[in-house]
């Protein structure tokens, strides 16, 4: 194992493409975060400002992720919710960069989203840590 690269998981997802498809698809610097475990620098996301009510999707699949609802100001300079919306992410263990983190990905694709913390508000006292760039927003229609 790289000391530089997080372990992948030994699952499949309902949402498989070939790299060159990704490659293609997304967005570069989407690509480089959902395919590659990158991570955006802090304070970039539009989505940091975003408080409309809807719903966080993954921007390799569209497959909800989190209801804005669950979106709070964490200071970190990356959007942060204190849950994921039911079978929208799954986690691993990051191991990378000499520390182990846990690391979420979209359960539907497999893409990087970011890292989860126990340092979040009531009532999961979770922080969901999530790159702007691996997400869209949806606004609420109506």
């Amino acid at each position: 194992m790289s000391l530089f690269r997080k372990e992948t998981p030994a699952e499949h997802y309902p949402v498989e493409k070939p790299d060159a498809e990704w490659r293609r698809e997304l967005p570069p610097e989407a690509y480089r975060v959902l395919r590659q475990h990158g991570t955006e620098r802090p304070g970039t996301s539009p989505l940091n400002a975003e408080k409309r009510a809807g719903t966080f999707v993954c921007a390799g699949c569209g497959h909800p992720l989190f209801d804005a609802g669950t979106k709070f100001e964490s200071g970190t300079g990356w959007p942060s919710f204190w849950a994921p919306k039911e079978t929208g992410v799954g986690t691993t263990t990051d191991r990378s960069f000499f520390m182990t983190r846990t690391e979420v990905h979209c359960a539907n694709c497999g893409g990087h989203l970011g890292h989860v913390f126990p340092d979040g508000p009531p009532p999961t006292g979770q922080r969901f840590c999530m790159n702007g760039v691996a997400m869209r927003f949806e606004p609420k229609s109506g």
